[in-house]
């Protein structure tokens, strides 16, 4: 199982690293308005990478592909592919959080007020 663990973690990003959640809670006071903000930023980035993506492969889409044609394209392949490399929005978005690098703020209404 020790094999296991150390293969996992032999192939695990550089961006993933286990953050605390004082540090985290610290940035707003409120462990839950932190996780929030995150949260939202993470759903922007999200959004982001999948218009981008689907604009990218918008390029390539033809209604009519033989499956032939649809294996033999390796540049969508590719696109595709770097993408699924990319880190998790959720860890982008922690890191910018972390950094300092999200402008917040409460609603005047807001409920952790």
């Amino acid at each position: 199982m020790s094999r296991l663990i150390r293969k996992v973690s032999a192939n695990t990003p550089n961006v993933i690293e286990t953050k605390s959640l004082i540090d985290i809670k610290s940035k707003t006071g409120n462990l839950y308005e932190s996780i929030t903000v995150i949260s939202k930023r993470a759903n922007q980035i999200n959004i982001s990478l999948k218009e981008e993506l689907h604009s990218k492969l918008e390029e390539f889409a033809s209604h009519t592909d033989s499956l032939e044609e649809i294996h033999e394209n390796k540049e969508q392949i590719e696109i595709s592919k770097a993408y699924e490399r990319m880190p998790n929005p959720a860890i982008l978005a922690t890191q910018e959080f972390m950094d300092g690098k999200i402008y917040h703020r409460r609603a005047e209404n807001d409920l952790f007020s």
